[in-house]
């Protein structure tokens, strides 16, 4: 496992190294497992084929309250596996046009449909003003862990906005992978998606991880990883292939404030401001006392 996890270090730093003055055209050396798979993410092709596509068992509720919405809102659903389109009345023709099979139209207030859309779907696609879509669904909110992603795009369609559920909900990958589809820039605004660093939260879930932490240890790790503060992240069992993988694809070194470990026993507890444990086993009762509100803990299958 040592070797390993020298492995992720050593190649996430091949990452940041300078490319000018090489050749362009020169042979590629031969680099062996997870060093190839690292320094492959560097790339913007291979990253975007590290993101996980939407799965067609997600129901996706795309709204379109425009003539040009409801077009836009066509393409939306041919990029989706899943998606239905929703539309006023008054332009069943324009979205049954847009989106043969998948159009349903309602009658009365866009903000009426809007505790049904909130229940019966996963995510829910908005060619909406940002602001008119604040308004709307501000009165249905819950919590990250039920309320479904939420993303407004722009009726010309420039610009994908995840603006509620990023990470628990998916909003930030689908927004993702609607920018590629549609030719959009997608505007991220969670600090560790911005920064391309860990995400406490989402850690290991691309690879069937289940996470162990109280809300209170997750907000003040995630904290640590994103303002730079020294995080131990010790790994004793599951794949060491998270990174390129990881929060659907990083393209940056790993964080300099991330340290590797492989046994939980090796940390000074008193050094760090929180610790990421990748463990079957349960914690020894005097480490858990003193890592209490600051370490979450990951648990990965028996084969990942």
């Amino acid at each position: 496992m040592r070797d390993r996890l020298k492995s992720i270090r050593e190649a996430a730093a091949s990452l940041a190294e300078p490319t000018a003055g090489k050749e362009q055209n020169a042979p590629a050396k031969p680099v062996p497992g997870l060093v190839a798979s690292l320094r492959a993410a560097r790339t913007p092709a291979t990253a975007a084929a590290t993101k996980a596509p939407v799965s067609p068992s997600q129901k996706i509720a795309v709204v379109a309250i425009t003539r040009h919405g409801i077009a836009l809102g066509g393409r939306v659903v041919a990029a989706l596996p899943g998606a239905q389109l929703f539309a006023p009345e008054k332009f069943r023709a324009e979205a049954e046009a847009a989106a043969p099979d998948h159009a349903a139209c309602y009658s009365g207030k866009t903000g009426d449909q809007i505790p049904a859309l909130f229940a019966a779907f996963d995510a829910i696609v908005a060619i909406v003003s940002l602001g008119a879509m604040v308004r709307l669904i501000a009165p249905h909110l819950k919590s990250k862990d039920v309320d479904p992603a939420v993303i407004v795009l722009d009726e010309a369609g420039k610009f994908v906005i995840p603006m509620l559920s990023g990470h628990l909900g998916g909003a930030n990958a689908l927004a993702g992978q609607l920018a590629t589809a549609l030719g959009a820039i997608p505007v991220l605004t969670t600090a560790s998606d911005v920064r391309q660093t860990l995400a406490v939260d989402l850690f290991g879930r691309e690879l069937g991880w289940t996470i162990e932490a109280s809300h209170d240890a997750i907000v003040c790790a995630s904290a640590a990883v994103v303002n730079d503060e020294p995080v131990a992240l010790v790994q004793e069992a599951g794949s060491t292939d998270w990174w390129p993988r990881h929060a659907n694809g990083r393209q940056l070194p790993l964080p300099a404030n991330l340290s590797l470990f492989e046994q939980l026993e090796e940390i000074d507890t008193d050094r760090f401001a929180a610790v990421l444990w990748i463990s079957p086993r349960q914690m020894p009762a005097d480490i858990e006392a003193k890592l209490t509100g600051r370490c979450v803990t990951y648990r990965p299958g028996p084969s990942t």
